[in-house]
């Protein structure tokens, strides 16, 4: 099968081309700009093509018949290349689809991972954990990681264990051997328009899962007539050497899910998990007092200070918010999460799938509501700011960027990585 991805770069289609060249099928890609994970594809040997005005899938599919043309949801119906896709008449398929089909086909246990925040670093730690006690995993994981790539299928696996979103409705398509949810706080009204449908969504997520693992404090309630939940609480976080509670909250999921499985024992699958290096752009360090963080949600936003305070007492935080349409929603629960911060850079908000019709909302918008705003500054992606974080840095302070749009590319750039 020759398949086509169209926005290979993105966080969900890469992985899903490297497990589906893992897997035998031919394979190749676009995507609007270089990333990391082009690059990476790249470096495996995978084609891919910058730019997406349709000529590189007619000239593709002109050389060698192209079965499947895969896309993100993030595409628009009127993408050029979809289009071309169409007229070409080309199978077209959104990602689920295909790793559905790569699943069953494989006869793979699907070991999902869903939730609002954590789902990434609950993925890693779940895949690091499988690998360190020798179980052959094949996984989908939403970023880089320093321990192999980001999608892998291996042909001894009988897991796949896979970062389940709920944007789209994506994980409503899978019907997981055993689901972890680490978190439930409403999010993409993009797609779920009411906060009853986002938690509806994820009973259903639960209803679809054979055995399940949550939080009692999750809404434990959606879950409470499952056959097989384990209700988690707080006393059963293990007491691990990990920075952050949300961390050490992770890693109890996994620690239960091996348990869950029949797999390792107890010493030896603490010690997997506490040897977990992390993962790209969750709290990355990228270099002395300095952390990246793809955290978008006041939610997260609180717990990554949280962990950054456990490594020092002054913290400099550098927030850009994501998606316009999303600020619209949270413009109301931006409060106290930022207390735990010496000082906090707003950054304009990066816009991503924004409805035209919706005003742009500023950041005096923003932070009318937060209780430490006689802190908050107003910055840009610009000399002044970079000069402002070598400073704090200089003093010894930890600096956090957080957000999903451009700010970690920005710093990269700066640091020449």
């Amino acid at each position: 099968m020759n398949i086509y991805f169209a926005g290979i770069g993105g966080v969900g289609i890469g992985p899903l081309a490297e497990i589906a060249a893992d897997a035998g099928y031919q394979v190749q890609g676009s995507d609007a700009a270089e990333s990391l994970m082009t690059k990476a594809l790249q470096n495996r040997g995978i084609t891919v093509h910058i730019g997406q005005d349709g000529s590189s899938l007619k000239a593709t599919h002109a050389q060698e018949t192209i079965d499947w043309f895969v896309y993100t949801a993030a595409l628009p119906a009127d993408h050029p290349e979809l289009v071309t896709a169409r007229e070409l008449g080309i199978k077209t398929a959104k990602r689920d689809e295909l790793l559905a089909h790569i699943i069953a086909k494989k006869n793979l246990k699907l070991i999902a991972i869903a939730g609002t925040h954590g789902k990434t670093t609950t993925t890693g730690m779940m895949v690091w954990a499988l690998k360190q006690l020798g179980v052959p995993v094949s996984y989908s994981i939403g970023t880089t990681i320093s321990f192999g790539p980001s999608g892998k299928f291996d042909p001894a696996s009988k897991y796949f264990v896979y970062e389940c979103d709920e944007f789209d409705r994506n994980f409503l398509h899978f019907t997981p051997y055993l689901s972890l949810v680490t978190s439930i706080d409403y999010d993409h009204p993009d797609t779920y328009p009411t906060e009853q449908s986002y938690f509806d969504a994820f009973q259903q997520f639960g209803e679809q899962s054979q055995h399940l693992i949550v939080w009692q404090s999750e809404y434990g309630e959606l879950f409470a007539e499952h056959p097989d939940a384990w209700l988690l609480q707080a006393s059963d976080v293990e007491n691990l050497p990990l920075p952050g509670e949300h961390n050490r909250r992770n890693a109890t999921l996994v620690i239960k899910a091996l348990e869950r499985l029949d797999i390792g024992h107890g010493s030896a699958n603490q010690a997997a998990v506490k040897s977990f290096p992390g993962t790209d752009r969750r709290f990355e360090k990228l270099a002395d007092n300095l952390y990246s963080d793809y955290g978008h949600h006041p939610a997260e936003i609180a717990a990554t200070l949280q962990m950054a305070r456990e490594l020092s007492d002054h913290v400099v935080l550098v927030y850009q918010p994501h998606q316009n349409v999303r600020q619209h929603e949270l413009k109301d629960q931006y409060t106290d999460q930022f207390e735990l911060a010496d000082e906090v850079y707003w950054l304009p908000t990066y816009l991503s799938r924004e409805d035209p019709n919706l005003a742009t909302l500023a950041p005096e918008e923003l932070t009318t509501n937060i209780t430490n705003k006689v802190s908050v500054h107003e910055a840009d992606l610009n000399d002044e700011l970079w000069d402002t974080i070598q400073k704090a840095r200089s003093e010894g302070k930890l600096v956090l960027c957080m957000g999903a749009g451009s700010i970690d590319g920005w710093l990269r750039e700066r640091l020449g990585l």
